[in-house]
């Protein structure tokens, strides 16, 4: 018996042991580090790729040869509800498919924390435009040298698609579909989308969000573009409903690296 006892005794000191081991291991989370965004442009299950064949739901090829979109006002949740808004001067970016280092979006000075979801803005809200020429710092000189602007009082153009369409009455046409203000409608979207496993910001881990942006969604989700009614589709109720419907739907979170 007294060899029972001497044995249970010992169990239960290597099982405090044990559990304060656990309890040690609990981490602690403080400082900063960063997170990157990254965009993968694509046209539903293939890559993007320019000058390359794709035929859309009514049947016209098209190839594309531009793809530029204004990504701002960055908003980033944690795994408890809270949220972290990256501030509104450093939270403009334009995701050019030409350019493949704009495709990846590094936030620096990201609080250390478990994160669950970013959201973002497509285009210049209307408040940092309604700040004027002044207001705008370099970002409207950038806009202009991607072809990103109207006139300044029609503003940005919040994604520029541009390519060539092969329907039943055209070969090789040039069409080119713009999102921005159109008349009063400012026509701007934020999306938000959750990340399928957490990305951990650390001092010493720097998530990568895989974003995929998917092209196709932009001219055939729930409104559907025909390139054979109009070959520019830059105004009115065509880009309010590209805007409205189909916008939000582009972006999904493939997956998230922590390291």
């Amino acid at each position: 018996m007294k060899f029972q006892i001497k044995n249970i005794i010992a169990l239960v000191a290597i099982a405090i042991a044990f559990t304060s081991c656990e309890e040690d291991k609990v981490e602690t989370i403080s400082g900063e580090g960063a997170l990157k965004l990254k965009f993968d442009n694509v046209y539903g299950g293939a890559n993007l790729a320019f000058n390359t064949p794709y035929t859309n739901a009514n049947g016209e090829v098209i190839k594309v040869n531009k793809l530029v979109y204004i990504v701002s006002n960055i908003v980033l949740t944690k795994e408890d509800g809270s949220t972290v808004t990256i501030p509104k001067s450093d939270s403009y970016f334009f995701v050019n498919e030409a350019d493949a280092a704009s495709t990846t979006i590094t936030l620096p000075k990201v609080p250390a924390a478990n994160y669950k979801k970013v959201s973002f803005g497509i285009g210049v809200d209307k408040a940092q435009f309604d700040a004027g020429a002044d207001g705008q710092g370099t970002m409207w000189t950038t806009a202009q040298g991607l072809s990103m602007t109207w006139s300044w009082a029609a503003g940005y153009k919040f994604i520029n698609f541009e390519g060539t369409v092969t329907s039943v009455t055209r070969t090789d046409a040039r069409f080119r579909v713009h999102t921005g203000k159109t008349g009063e409608v400012y026509n701007y979207n934020e999306v938000a989308v959750n990340f399928p496993e957490k990305a951990m910001v650390r001092t010493n881990i720097t998530p990568s969000v895989h974003i995929f942006a998917d092209a196709k969604k932009l001219i055939e989700s729930t409104t559907v573009i025909s390139f054979e009614t109009a070959l520019d589709v830059m105004g009115g109720t065509p880009v309010q409903n590209i805007s409205a419907n189909n916008v939000p739907t582009m972006f999904t979170i493939d997956h998230v690296h922590n390291d």
